[in-house]
């Protein structure tokens, strides 16, 4: 029987969602605050005061980092967090983090202050002009495109169910943004405390791939005489990285990463064959697509006549987005681990025939050839006046050699010359496109592998898109020994070759600035960082680049302290 509504314990609904966080599994709120935070401020102070477990509130001076570093902190630990904006502007601060996440399948709980419906009359009324000037008809519709559900808070009540099911929909299959708007009376307003330990009452939904589709996938694939496997997000998990190796190895299938936000496998692995879709796609007979948003440019690569395609992954045929035309004979849903390890099963008790053994040792030669090519051009990148990304990767994977760490590339480092063997080794920018992530993504990263060697690759376009002095602040201040490699062209880099790729005889191929590219004179980043304290060094020779490169990892390693290397490079 619950006590009478006089005598029952009761906490703000600001503090009641905090508390509720931490309750189903949310470490951190990076939030960024404003004036409609006085309850959400309240609501930590009161929970402290009666001994309520919280989750670590962050201040996070820019709502882009802090939408970055929950996506870093989720890659880390594979669990969502939550991000709490200011209104609708810190809302739209968070929209191209959303986006990304979106794009990238990654959980958050998105949380902004909504401005008083009320202008007087009830505690948390308007009090100051912005209360006006920040009401939006639908405040929703910033982000609405890139969520996979939205609330608005309408009562105290709802606290603790709707965080509940904000959390459990973000990490249902397949994984993504969730948003909720909190309006200041609403959180100013009194809820039971009883149940705000209990376990959370909506558990997200996960999905297994059909046993019929992966025999149906294994027969097609152990049968096949030209086999391949085009991945782009990752194993889903450390077994399905060692599961995936394994299963390539025993039936000779080429793998190739093109576009690769996450590997899959090791890139020195016998059976990797880069990144480059041609010419194995034109000659296979079966295709193994896993987790791509885009497998190849129908543009460039055309399939053979009669090839199979297997889309696979937590949503294959990726239905958020409008034009995905790609071809899915059979399509597995599920986890990608799960889908991984289904696969392999499946193939156990099947038979490799003649064109598996021969397979191998051609798939292995061309495979030693083409990163035996990839070193070569990376070599050569150290010859001119400017050296090339290319040779900054090769470099960098020889001084993290022997070291468990993370590379992020944001249009920095390109991943051809790295030797990385492990899961959760690599990742680039997501394909949405939205800048300035690899910077605050590798704090939340960081933030969530203390010890763990965390390096943030990227243009200097994309640095500068990343609120650098916010990223700066947010690692002095909390101690996060993130290593930033900015590689310095002078210019959007991606552009240009969007450019000549499209126009490659055209006007602009042949001025000698071709317009809206330069980004000339850029400023010197090493002082930028140098204000918060950091470890700088700035490389315009090649052959001081490995040296530099080995100082700035062994400060990182023994001061705990974060560093930055500019790194001048050819455009």
């Amino acid at each position: 029987m619950s006590k009478p509504a006089e005598t029952q314990a009761t906490i703000t609904a600001g503090g009641a969602i905090l508390a509720r966080l931490k309750a189903i599994g949310v470490d951190y709120i990076f939030a960024n605050s404003g004036t409609d935070f006085p309850p959400i401020i309240e609501g930590l102070a009161e929970a402290a005061a009666k001994h309520i477990a919280l989750p670590r509130a962050i201040v996070i001076p820019h709502e882009h980092a802090a939408m970055g570093m929950a996506h870093g902190y989720y890659l880390a630990t594979g669990r969502a967090q939550a991000v709490m904006a200011h209104t609708n502007v810190g809302l739209a601060n968070c929209a191209i983090g959303a986006i990304n996440m979106a794009t990238e399948q990654v959980p958050v709980l998105l949380f902004s202050g909504r401005t008083p419906t009320l202008e007087q009359g009830r505690l948390g009324a308007r009090t100051v002009p912005i209360g006006w000037g920040q009401e939006m008809r639908d405040q929703a519709s910033l982000v609405r495109e890139a969520t996979k559900w939205e609330y608005e808070l309408r009562f105290p009540e709802q606290a603790l169910e709707v965080v509940d099911r904000a959390y459990a929909i973000a990490s249902s299959t397949p994984r993504g943004p969730v948003y909720v708007s909190l309006p200041r009376e609403v959180l100013c307003g009194l809820c039971p405390s009883d149940a705000l330990n209990q376990p959370s009452r909506m558990a997200p939904v996960g999905f297994a791939p059909v046993p019929a589709a992966l025999e149906q996938a294994a027969a097609w694939l152990a049968g096949a005489r030209r086999p391949v496997i085009v991945a782009q997000r990752g194993a889903g998990s450390a077994e399905g990285f060692a599961r995936l190796a394994q299963l390539v190895d025993d039936w000779a299938i080429p793998v190739v990463q093109y576009w690769v936000t996450e590997i899959a496998i090791a890139t020195d692995h016998p059976m990797y064959v880069g990144s480059d879709p041609e010419p194995w796609l034109s000659e296979a007979d079966v295709v193994l697509v896993l987790d791509c948003l885009a497998p190849w440019s129908p543009e460039v690569t055309k399939l053979a006549p009669g090839c199979k395609v297997i889309q696979a992954g937590p949503d294959p045929l990726y239905s958020r987005f409008p034009v995905r035309n790609f071809q899915a004979d059979l399509s597995l849903a599920g986890e990608m681990d799960d889908i991984i390890l289904g696969l392999a099963t499946a193939l156990r008790s099947r038979e490799r025939s003649d064109a598996c053994r021969r397979r191998r040792t051609q798939v292995a030669a061309k495979a030693e050839a083409i990163r035996a090519a990839a070193r070569r051009a990376a070599e050569r990148g150290a010859e001119g006046e400017l050296m090339s990304k290319a040779w900054v990767s090769l470099c960098l994977s020889g001084a993290l050699r022997g070291r468990d760490a993370t590379v992020l590339s944001e249009l920095g480092c390109p991943l051809e010359p790295m030797t990385l063997r492990a899961a959760g080794s690599w990742y680039q920018e997501p394909h949405s496109g939205g800048l300035g992530w690899s910077a605050p993504c590798a704090l939340g990263m960081q933030l969530a592998q203390p010890e763990r060697m965390i390096i943030a690759t990227m243009g200097d376009g994309s640095y500068m898109f990343s609120n650098p002095v916010a990223c700066h602040q947010i690692a002095e201040a909390l101690g996060l020994p993130v290593l930033m490699l900015v590689l310095n062209n002078h210019e959007w880099g991606a552009v240009r070759k969007a450019v000549l790729g499209t126009y490659p005889d055209g006007y602009a191929s042949r001025v000698n600035q071709m317009p809206l590219v330069s980004l000339d004179p850029t400023p010197d980043f090493t002082q930028v960082a140098a204000a918060s304290r950091a470890w700088t060094a700035k490389v315009d020779k090649a052959a001081e680049l490995p040296g530099v490169l080995t100082a700035a990892i062994e400060h990182v390693s023994t001061t705990r302290t974060q560093a930055l290397v500019e790194i001048r490079v050819a455009p």
